[in-house]
């Protein structure tokens, strides 16, 4: 069999590479940490529906008015008639009233405000059963895929998973862009994304290796090089039909799905890179010292 692209010959290559977005992403994470919304933190939201097309600087101009310095808000809607004003406080019955007077005067309309309000303590809750839900799922794809091939692709896979959700993770911590509980969903829909490109490509190993059935480290490589190029051709077809759907999504599907529609693209961008440049990879690179150990050589970091 032979093969267009020798991904293992310079694997040391891309290792290093995703390292390197690790620790940008980490150092991110601890430096700034996180924009979380409301789901995380106290606060109150309110989504304040006005005409189509409402100018967000004339209701910057309005909160300013009332003590809002550099107010937390956006448009959002359809047709862009609805106000998403976010603050880091419990506001009264009171403190609400004046704002819909404020932007009834503004907009010359009865303004409809809807308001959403979290304590800390369901915040706290929803991001331990996030966490708790991510870590439930990495082990239930090393136990599966232990079970369905060997030990080694299991945390490869999930080695994959992380890199995959700490790069989107970190890529949010970058931008500033608002944490809350769509994006624990989208980090979730990529693992189930991110893994199942990685199993294509790691059942294509384990195909191979039974016709090949590699005695040195040159025929191991070749099985994993064969086995990504094969299914190299589907990766990338399947990566860029979801996301020119996530990128029609986060253009047009509106501001309460924009983050959820960026946070998977990051993640398919992410799952494309470890399924193939990473999960393989680091695989070799343990079964070939397993395969040594058990010839009795000498085992060395190929």
């Amino acid at each position: 069999m032979t093969y267009k692209f020798d991904i293992i010959k310079h694997r040391k290559t891309y290792l290093l590479i995703a390292l390197a977005v690790m620790a940008v992403c980490v150092v991110s994470l601890v430096w700034q940490g996180l924009n979380l919304g409301i789901d995380f933190k106290s606060g109150t939201r309110l989504d304040i529906s006005l005409a189509p097309n409402a100018k967000i600087e004339k209701a910057r101009e309005a909160l300013e008015d009332m003590g809002y310095n550099n107010p937390n808000i956006r448009i959002g809607g359809t047709k862009n008639e609805i106000v998403i004003f976010r603050v880091d406080k419990s506001l009264s019955r009171q403190d609400i009233q004046k704002i819909k007077a404020k932007f009834q005067e503004t907009f010359n309309l009865t303004p409809k405000v809807q308001e959403q309000r979290v304590d800390p303590i369901i915040g706290r809750e929803l991001a331990s059963n996030a966490i708790k839900a991510t870590v439930i799922a990495s082990l239930c794809i090393v136990v599966y895929v232990a079970f369905r091939f060997e030990w080694r692709f299991g945390v490869a896979a999930v080695i994959a998973l992380v890199y995959d959700s700490l790069f989107t993770i970190g890529m949010f911590s970058l931008l500033r862009l608002e944490v809350d509980v769509v994006f624990i969903a989208a980090v979730l829909t990529i693992i189930g994304y991110s893994i199942n490109d990685t199993i294509v490509i790691f059942d294509r190993i384990r195909e191979n290796m039974e016709t090949m059935k590699p005695k040195k480290w040159e025929d191991l490589a070749k099985v994993v090089n064969v086995s990504i190029n094969q299914t190299l051709t589907r990766s990338i077809n399947t990566v860029l039909t979801v996301a020119f759907a996530a990128f029609a999504l986060w253009l047009l599907g509106g501001e309460s799905i924009a983050n959820f529609s960026l946070a998977l693209l990051f993640g398919l961008i992410s799952g494309a890179y470890s399924s193939i440049f990473v999960a393989s990879p680091l695989w070799i690179g343990w079964k070939w010292k397993a395969m040594q150990k058990k010839n009795g050589e000498p085992v060395a970091a190929e």
